[in-house]
């Protein structure tokens, strides 16, 4: 089968490849997936370099997420049929023709859900979701977050605005507002702009912003805690910037505010609901169409240096998604 793999650690369009690779066989409680449709996220581009959480061994196909149909049931797989649409997250290697996935790791899609946004509805939507519901805000707070115009930061923002929690936007640049805007989303504010902090206190007119989402890190965690309310949580959920945090010692000591990481690979259940229950909000979100998951572009496995750079590029206005 064809597949997008790489045999080293390193900068994504260097080392990965078009390969053809062995088609998996499911065992217990497997099943084996034709995949329609794959994004490309960071988290899986980290992963290509070595500097992720977890670190497959070589040669690895890349992919973590995708839509596609069941094609073979392994031993004791039950409630599934072959050609069924769905969705899955947190299995290995999506980025190939065929990938095998727990039956359990499984989320049937209705038809209502184009393959374009099933293929990007569970890994980014409920990292959000989960981080939202985490904070446990009451409508009317404020929160922060940068990096907002990316999948996480459009997909949080957008459930938020149907919850009444009010958020700060922060993109680098005015095309970032334009396409906030686009989604009709408010509040956005571009850092790049001359006094884009007194722009951020003037939005919220003395309320406090009781959290902020740190998705760059560096400089970018210091002005997120510089502009947090008194015992305020800045919580770090990503570093596209690749630097550590630089914050303020004055402003934690005397905001008395926490700093904390998020990662949803490691929760289980939120405020008593369950990962699937989360699911099943999200799709409710896609179907009547909420939830918005833009793509920018398609690409084949045989591109997948193509499609790596493009995932890299910045300007993007949606996913880049993988075909077999």
């Amino acid at each position: 089968m064809k597949s997008a793999l790489h045999r080293r650690f390193g900068h994504p369009p260097e080392v990965l490849e078009a390969a053809d690779s062995p088609l998996p066989q499911p065992g217990p409680g497997e099943v084996r997936i034709r995949m329609r449709l794959a994004p490309i996220h960071n988290h899986e581009l980290w992963t290509v370099r070595g500097h992720y959480g977890y670190k497959p061994e070589l040669p690895a196909i890349g992919g973590t997420e995708a839509c596609g149909d069941v094609d073979a049931l392994g031993d004791g797989v039950a409630g599934f049929v072959p050609g069924q649409r769905v969705a899955v997250v947190g299995v290995h290697g999506t980025w190939a023709e065929y990938f095998l996935a727990p039956a359990r790791s499984l989320v049937p899609l209705p038809d209502g859900i184009p393959d374009e946004i099933a293929a990007q509805l569970v890994a980014m939507p409920l990292s959000a979701l989960m981080l939202l519901e985490s904070l446990a805000l009451l409508p009317g707070q404020w929160i922060m977050q940068n990096a907002a115009n990316g999948a996480v930061g459009k997909t949080l923002a957008l459930i938020a605005k149907t919850r009444g929690i009010e958020v700060v936007n922060l993109v680098r640049s005015p095309a970032g507002v334009a396409e906030m805007e686009e989604l009709g989303l408010p509040h956005v504010v571009a850092t790049q702009d001359e006094g884009w902090k007194k722009a951020v206190r003037a939005l919220t007119a003395g309320a406090p912003i009781v959290a902020a989402i740190d998705s760059i890190g560096g400089s970018a965690s210091g002005d997120l805690l510089s502009l947090l309310g008194d015992g305020g949580t800045l919580v770090s959920f990503g570093s596209m910037s690749g630097e550590a945090m630089q914050v303020s010692s004055g402003d934690l000591i005397f905001k008395q505010a926490t700093i904390k990481g998020f990662w949803a690979s490691r929760i289980g259940s939120i405020n008593g609901k369950s990962r699937t229950e989360l699911i099943g909000e999200l799709i409710r979100l896609a179907l009547d169409g909420t939830l918005k998951l833009p793509v920018e572009a398609t690409c084949a496995l045989d591109d997948i240096k193509v499609a790596a750079e493009a995932a890299l590029a910045g300007g993007r206005r949606g996913k880049i998604l993988l075909k077999p």
